[in-house]
């Protein structure tokens, strides 16, 4: 008899054990984004109709409203915070060279080879 309580009593707390590793806190909650790093990623310009996409050393700028290409060429971090944009307008035929300032994580602060100043805000 003894035996038998003594398997009765692990098979209970087993039981238990089990049941406790089943149940839950509540709903899981979803992983969070990453958050983004550097000029990886999607960007606005102040006027809201270009959206300008820098992805591994490259560009594109197209239309907001179209999706029409405008711009394209690649970029080359020259420090922690600033780039060198080059590339060609595609609407102009025309060479591009900008350089900006990643000001904060969501602002780009940019100036043309003209001295024309430009903001590009991050897009979610």
């Amino acid at each position: 008899m003894t035996i038998a309580r003594k398997l009765l009593s692990a098979a209970a707390a087993a039981s238990l054990l089990a049941a406790a590793a089943c149940t839950t806190t509540g709903p899981s909650e979803p992983p969070a984004a990453a958050a983004p790093k550097g000029v990886e990623g999607n960007w606005i310009d102040g006027t809201g109709q270009a959206v300008s996409t820098f992805s591994s050393g490259k560009y594109t700028t197209v239309a907001a409203q179209t999706g029409e290409k405008f711009a394209e060429g690649t970029y080359t971090m020259t420090g922690a915070t600033s780039l060198e944009i080059t590339g060609t307008s595609l609407i102009r035929q025309t060479p591009i060279h900008t350089n900006c300032l990643l000001v904060s994580i969501n602002q780009l602060n940019c100036t043309d080879a003209a001295g024309k100043n430009f903001v590009f805000t991050r897009r979610s």
